[in-house]
């Protein structure tokens, strides 16, 4: 099914699909307009949780029943995550860039389901020319009425305020994001309390992603059982997914989940480049247990994937191929885990280093045969159990996250981890 709910105003017009005029030329802003005039707030709120919209951001939890579990405190605020730093994660990026009208729009109907005056825009520090994209964006909605006070005469007075992050990849995490907010040191919270209780500033807050937001217009206007008849059970409506890595194809692409494995890197993707084999891929992001071509034929929905001993999280499937040193890939995954670790949680903060020296050890030729022993053995104290979903020692899962390129080359590839240190030669990367 070719169904596209994101995607298809950047793609007929490629050109200004950022611009205001374009977004009001091709239908946007009347589903607010309608909206607020013949919805109420409680009518939106049944529209997404009928749909089974569920997270876009990685954790896949149902939007509408997260909302619903806003405490009736006031002040509200809704929390817009763009600040997508996953590695292989580049789908958010397109949205703010080159639609962000259709996520301001999900904005406002989102907060005036949740009976909030103030959201934010959390951009990824990086994303400099998307940041830049969506203030403008943001400007032109307050001139046209549909931000600030009585937008659209309707009563809702609304205020979004774009904030900027500092390179820090722990501020995904919603707890962590909303510290930096707040001009905090980035580091993830305890739960409970959860931020639709006590969240920004703490008060009740509302974190969503920011694909997921952008599905609120076409989800208000056609209707929650609408985008329910999309895909399959569990993984309803269509989704991003950025596919990088040894495709002939790389991108992003909208599709309905439920396709194949095979689908996906061979018909989306092309297959592998320079007519090589599949060795083996990572189906949601560096967080993610890797796949291998046994499971290619495993449809690609979240509840698959989970059953399967991964998850499809932020939408990002990097594909290796049969060229792919996969200790080499190992480490560079825990190498980034192991930067960008806040430092709060003591199994993360030493294990994360632990294992990258462990690794780089191996590569560079100078491996010892307990090497393989005391990989395991600094996972299973990070992630007690070595199991999917993992168990957690840390505050967030970025500790959880680096075993899992571990446990997936010593599930698949153990034998190629042990003859590099049998040989005890320098790896090629």
């Amino acid at each position: 099914m070719t169904e596209r709910i994101l995607t298809t105003r950047m793609e007929e017009h490629p050109a200004d699909s950022n611009t205001l005029h374009r977004y009001e030329a091709t239908g946007g802003y009347a589903t607010l307009r309608k909206a607020l005039v013949e919805m109420s707030p409680e009518q939106i709120l049944d529209d997404v949780k009928a749909a089974n919209l569920r997270g876009r951001g990685g954790a896949g939890f149902p939007a509408g029943v997260k909302w619903g579990f806003l405490a009736p405190a006031e002040p509200r605020y809704l929390v817009i995550n763009g600040d997508e730093s996953e590695p292989g994660t580049f789908k958010d990026r397109q949205l703010l860039e080159r639609d962000p009208h259709q996520l301001i729009e999900g904005i406002v109907l989102s907060s005036y389901a949740l009976g909030v005056n103030h959201a934010f825009i959390y951009i990824r520090g990086e994303y400099a020319r998307p940041a830049r994209r969506v203030q403008r964006a943001v400007e032109e909605a307050y001139d046209a009425g549909y931000l600030g006070e009585n937008v659209l005469d309707s009563g809702l007075s609304l205020d979004i305020t774009v904030h900027l992050g500092a390179g820090a990849y722990i501020c995904g995490e919603e707890t962590a994001l909303l510290n930096s907010l707040e001009g905090r040191r980035g580091e993830p919270r305890l739960k409970p309390p959860f931020p639709a209780v006590e969240g920004l500033y703490s008060k009740p807050t509302i974190v969503n992603n920011v694909e997921t937001i952008s599905n609120i217009p076409w989800i208000v206007a056609n209707g929650g059982a609408a985008y329910d008849s999309i895909g399959p059970e569990g993984s309803r409506g269509t989704r991003m997914f950025s596919l990088s890595g040894h495709v002939v194809r790389p991108g992003n692409y909208e599709v309905v989940m439920g396709m194949t494995w095979r689908e996906m890197i061979y018909e989306i993707g092309g297959g592998i480049r320079d007519q090589n084999d599949l060795k083996c891929w990572i189906p949601g992001g560096a967080s993610a247990p890797w796949f291998t071509p046994a499971v290619l034929d495993e449809p690609v929905t979240l509840d698959d994937a989970g059953r399967l001993g991964s998850m499809l999280g932020s939408g990002a499937i990097i594909v290796m191929d049969e060229t792919t040193n996969v200790v080499a890939a190992a480490l560079s995954i825990v190498k980034f885990f192991s930067h960008e670790s806040c430092g709060q949680c003591t199994p993360c903060r030493e294990g994360t280093t632990w294992l990258q020296r462990i690794l780089e050890r191996i590569v560079a030729g100078h491996g010892r045969e307990a090497d393989v022993g005391l990989l395991l053995d600094v996972c299973d104290n990070i992630s007690p159990g070595l199991r999917w979903p993992p168990a957690q020692t840390t505050i967030c899962p970025l500790g959880p996250s680096v075993v899992s390129p571990i446990t997936s080359i010593m599930s698949h590839f153990r034998d190629e981890v042990e003859a590099m240190i049998r040989h005890a030669e320098p790896a090629g990367v």
